[in-house]
């Protein structure tokens, strides 16, 4: 059995309390199954292999969304949880901008479901790399456990704030924001 994204959504409209983000954490309901949705790399949000025609159930699901401790993705209302999968990240990073300057700078990303994130403790920043490839895999934490990855184009507008630093006698490449270093890859 599995349930369809508009009976899903209702259910989770009639229980937020026209909170902007719903309360996750204090969410703990027991698995029902699998539900057949697919959140593709390229940050397509595919029902039954088609894609959600329904943006604001697509933005009202990636409230609703975390990872847990297995590395599973799950959608949670008060009442029902729902494991669905995931290829890369669930979201996706499309701009980056800076105001302010050296330690004092905050870098902002934007996510492609219009939220505005600030790279510091509550965001951070990590580059990493793809398995088996050198490819780097930008990502910031959303909240509980989800991520956003920077979009190429994206990580590119990050690059355009990246300094050299000196950490623990190495040489670093990195942005400041919100008064810390963010390594992003190794100096030259």
């Amino acid at each position: 059995m599995t349930r369809k994204p508009d009976e899903l959504a209702s259910a989770v409209e009639q229980n937020a309390g026209g909170k902007a983000l719903p309360p996750l954490d204090q969410w703990n309901p027991g698995l029902l199954g699998d539900m057949d949705l697919l959140i593709t790399r390229d940050g397509s949000w595919l029902f039954e292999g088609k894609p959600i025609g329904r943006e604001a159930i697509v933005r009202l699901f990636s409230t609703i969304l975390r990872k847990e401790q297995d590395g599973a993705y799950y959608l949670v209302t008060p009442v029902e949880k729902w494991r669905i999968a995931v290829e890369d990240t669930p979201l996706l990073a499309h701009s980056a901008e800076a105001t302010g300057e050296g330690d004092s700078q905050v870098i902002s990303v934007t996510t492609n479901m219009g939220e505005t994130l600030e790279i510091g403790p509550d965001h951070p920043l990590e580059v990493g790399a793809y398995p088996d490839s050198d490819e780097p895999r930008p990502v910031v934490a959303v909240r509980h456990g989800v991520e956003a990855r920077l979009v190429t184009n994206a990580f590119y507008q990050l690059a355009e704030f990246v300094e050299e630093q000196t950490v623990n006698g190495e040489t670093v490449l990195g942005v400041f924001s919100h008064g810390k270093f963010w390594k992003i890859g190794q100096g030259g």
